[in-house]
């Protein structure tokens, strides 16, 4: 399989840019409408929204200057977005970006064969029906895969290289997050069996069904918690670390921004790249690139964050091996990230 960094697409559509200032010459007076939907909140990532805004940005669009976007931000809930889609569709915008949101891709891929769709998505977008091909995704549709829900053996991995003791693992999805919830629950189980750890399933849509999944953990004797993909978990993230350190749950997580809070581990793919590259490839169809020229790239950036401080109160430690391959190190005197010696541009590939 073909994989397209977003360096090599820059490169390969240089000798677009005199068909761009062709094009911002013969522009309508009237500025473009890019619909946006996230499944997230402005106030907890702004970090994304910025990305995004940067991306676009890197085209010579800039919101309210040349451009408007219209924001719809979903709050953690995964309703919505299908009558936002469809306001969308029915006002002609001229393009949807739906970083970060499967749901939403679906939706705006369900309700329109002609406006142009951005997605920012963790599943195979071919196995979605979003595109016909990662290399030529033909239609209204293209974006980037963040191979998020593809990397569950590779944390799993981690947690158990930092909490060797634990042998029971359990996974907390959320029901409403249907197409993540349903990758966890094909991918985790043999994640497990390969490296000999037993795991259960516990399910939470609310804070309270968060406390009652802790709950539960410790009662049936469950030695640390892996956390699905999710933005309403990642919207919760302190109340997470408030029990894990409560009940002595180690948790590992796909969102760095969970381990600033105080979660253990995480190892996922950069999902504010995701947000800035979604804004980029907007930006390029405004100019007139057609989605169906534009290939699906796929995210080579995966970045594992370690909380020390959150080891210590755990009484874990920490291997050397893992300090030695962790791009970001919460060290033990303070809550605050920062990149480790030598280590903060690191990036590796998927192994």
């Amino acid at each position: 399989m073909t994989v397209v960094t977003r360096r090599q697409l820059a490169a390969a559509l240089g000798g677009t840019a005199a068909a761009w200032s062709l094009a911002a010459h013969t522009q309508q007076t009237v500025m473009p409408l890019i619909g946006f939907l996230s499944p997230e909140s402005p106030n907890d990532f702004a970090d994304r929204l910025r990305a995004f805004r940067q991306g676009l940005g890197e085209t010579g669009y800039v919101d309210g200057r040349n451009v408007t976007v219209e924001y719809h931000w979903l709050e953690d809930q995964y309703d919505g977005s299908e009558s936002f889609i469809a306001d969308l569709v029915l006002r002609r915008v001229a393009v949807i970006a739906t970083p970060g949101s499967t749901r939403a891709s679906l939706a705006a891929k369900a309700a329109t064969t002609t406006i142009p769709i951005v997605f920012g998505v963790n599943e195979d977008p071919v196995a979605l029906g979003l595109v016909a091909s990662l290399a030529r995704p033909g239609g209204n549709a293209t974006g980037i895969n963040s191979f998020v829900a593809d990397i569950v053996a590779k944390r799993l991995a981690l947690l158990h290289e930092l909490t060797p003791k634990a042998v029971r693992i359990a996974t907390l999805v959320n029901p409403a997050n249907v197409q993540t919830t349903e990758a966890t629950l094909r991918d985790m189980p043999e994640a497990a069996r390969a490296i000999g750890l037993q795991t259960q399933f516990l399910k939470a849509s609310t804070g309270r069904e968060i406390e009652d999944a802790f709950a539960t953990l410790v009662s049936d004797r469950s030695e640390a918690l892996f956390i699905a993909p999710d933005a309403f978990f990642g919207s919760q993230r302190v109340q997470f670390a408030t029990l894990a350190t409560r009940y002595s749950v180690p948790t590992a997580w796909a969102s760095r921004d969970a381990v600033e809070a105080g979660g253990l581990l995480s190892y996922t793919t950069d999902t504010v790249d995701m947000f800035r590259h979604v804004g980029f490839y907007t930006g390029i169809i405004l100019k007139g690139i057609k989605p169906a020229d534009l290939p699906v790239v796929q995210s080579t950036k995966f970045e594992l964050v370690i909380n020390l401080q959150t080891a210590r109160l755990l009484g874990i430690a920490v291997p050397q091996t893992l300090l030695a391959i962790a791009d970001e190190v919460i060290p033990v005197d303070n809550r605050h990230a920062h990149p480790r010696a030598g280590q903060a541009a690191r990036r590796r590939r998927r192994q």
